[in-house]
């Protein structure tokens, strides 16, 4: 594709091919189905299609991100998957020690911020505002009190400064310091 003048960015099995105009992505769409075939394999018709990532609507997915509309997001599938393993470690009957599960935590969340640190700033506040609540339904499951963390005097009661004191990281504070200027 190089040779043909293409702009490629590759990962394994999965690549995007970046064309100034809608004419030069069907043509190298064009060269790639025929390069497949030759060699035997086939490309997959649910992720292979031509679109322009400037305009809401005609985004594409790749290595976890949502390129779309000029932003990058976290694909909605890899957002799903981190709330799932978040839910598994942070099961109200867990019996673990709230010291305990946010040294299991951290080191995830650490991990995926890591990752998805150049997706749209905009994720962040969310998901950790996600991971608290579900810190504090461990806490009022810990009091043996019903409820999911989800009420303002819970907030009140276990500000967020309480999670930072005892060293849960937070990918908000994590994108602020990262883009303040040195």
């Amino acid at each position: 594709m190089t040779k043909l003048g293409y702009r490629m960015v590759r990962y394994a099995d999965d690549f995007v091919i970046l064309c100034e105009s809608a004419e030069q992505a069907h043509t190298a769409l064009e060269e790639v189905k025929a390069w497949v075939e030759a060699n035997g394999l086939t490309l997959h018709p649910d992720k292979t299609h031509v679109g322009d990532c400037r305009i809401e609507g005609q985004g594409f997915e790749f290595l976890g991100y949502r390129f779309e509309a000029g932003k990058r997001w976290v694909r909605k599938k890899s957002l799903q998957g981190f709330k799932d393993k978040i839910r598994e470690k942070t099961r109200r009957s867990r019996g673990d020690s709230l010291t305990r599960i946010i040294a299991d935590l951290t080191p995830m969340i650490r991990g995926w911020y890591g990752y998805f640190k150049h997706a749209n700033q905009w994720e962040f506040p969310k998901l950790d505002g996600f991971i608290r609540r579900r810190l504090r339904a461990i806490l009022r499951k810990q009091e043996k009190r019903p409820g999911f963390g989800k009420c303002h005097a819970d907030h009140s009661r276990w500000p967020n400064v309480y999670f930072a004191a005892m060293g849960l990281f937070t990918m908000t504070e994590a994108r602020m310091l990262a883009s303040q200027s040195r």
